[in-house]
């Protein structure tokens, strides 16, 4: 099953059933207005979604309409709560080294790295990313998603899976001028990170097929100005989901409708597959090359993110932005 919310003149859109080809959809307002009200009413409303979601398949759904991603907002425009890891080795050892950090530190660290962000307001999948200054350091990271319903306080891994409702793509847009200062102060990403942004569609795990194992074995397809950036697969996460899950909920409950993420998909084998980020490029290059040669995103740039199923059909829609100047 796939969702996605549609503008509807409020803050949190209306809840859509999307077909599996992405060309059609259908209201689900009557069972859930809004994606988050289903996320906390998921056991009850899901047969009821999954029905209209064969309906829709079958051409018996009443009042279908051509989905359009471009006019798609975020599959929950707004949430309680965005938690992103730092599950790839690879990214971890590469950043570490172009800045003169111990890698080990990192990458052998004995808990997943994440932090909470800011989630009152995410950008929409396809339009622009409004930021204030090119020398920020403007940054995309594609990564992998997942939106949980409620979790209680010290679920384990092993029980953790049955939380996962749905599977997105992520830009965690990023800011480097600040990642050092705030590294180095420990309290957190503020200035950093800015909104951040989701495929137009959200899928249920088993519309994954075998290439969901708790983590998403497939690679992504990032693409700047048009032309290919990287295709890193999910395989890498050093840590499944599942873990992730366990790791949040050891001191609090977990809100149904958070969304926990991957962090930047990397692979060992970048040399063949690229990256996910231009910082992880830069590393590269500073660590191969002794210069960085790859600038940060100007004004009128623009990043497309798509996963593709092995039979090449997009499977959550494209993330496709582009970097504008903010102006009030």
């Amino acid at each position: 099953m796939k969702l996605a919310t549609i503008p509807n003149g409020t803050k949190d859109g209306e809840l859509v059933v999307v077909s599996t080809d992405l060309a059609a959809a259908v209201s689900a307002a009557g069972i859930a207005p809004t994606l988050l009200d289903a996320m906390e009413r998921w056991t009850e409303v899901v047969p009821l979604l999954e029905a209209l979601a064969r309906d829709l398949a079958f051409g018996r759904a009443q009042g279908t309409f051509p989905f359009d991603q471009k006019t798609a907002l975020s599959p929950l425009p707004r949430s309680f709560r965005w938690l992103d890891g730092s599950c790839f080795k690879n990214h971890l050892r590469l950043m570490a080294m172009s800045q003169g950090r111990d890698p080990d530190i990192e990458v052998n660290a004995p808990f997943p790295l994440m932090y909470q962000g800011m989630s009152d307001d995410f950008y929409r999948p396809q339009g622009d990313i409004p930021l204030p200054r090119e020398e920020d350091g403007i940054d995309f990271e594609a990564e992998i998603g997942i939106v949980v319903d409620e979790v209680p306080m010290g679920t384990t891994a092993e029980e953790a899976g049955k939380h996962i409702r749905l599977v997105l793509l992520i830009n965690d847009v990023s800011l480097r001028a600040f990642v050092k200062r705030e590294i180095v102060t420990g309290f957190g990403w503020m200035n950093a990170k800015a909104s951040t942004g989701f495929s137009p569609v959200a899928a249920t795990p088993d519309e994954l097929g075998a290439a969901w194992t708790g983590i998403v074995n497939l690679p992504l397809r990032i693409d700047r100005n048009g032309q290919p950036f990287g295709r890193p697969s999910g395989s890498e996460m050093s840590y499944t989901f599942p873990q992730l899950i366990e790791h949040v909920a050891r001191t609090r409950k977990i809100a149904a409708g958070t969304i926990i993420g991957s962090g930047t998909v990397s692979n060992a084998n970048y040399k063949e597959v690229g990256s996910a980020c231009i910082a992880e490029r830069r590393s590269i290059e500073m660590i191969e090359q002794g210069e960085v040669k790859t600038g940060f995103m100007k004004f009128g740039d623009r990043v497309r993110i798509e996963m593709l199923d092995a039979d090449g059909r997009s499977i959550f829609g494209a993330i496709d932005q582009t970097i504008v100047q903010y102006r009030r």
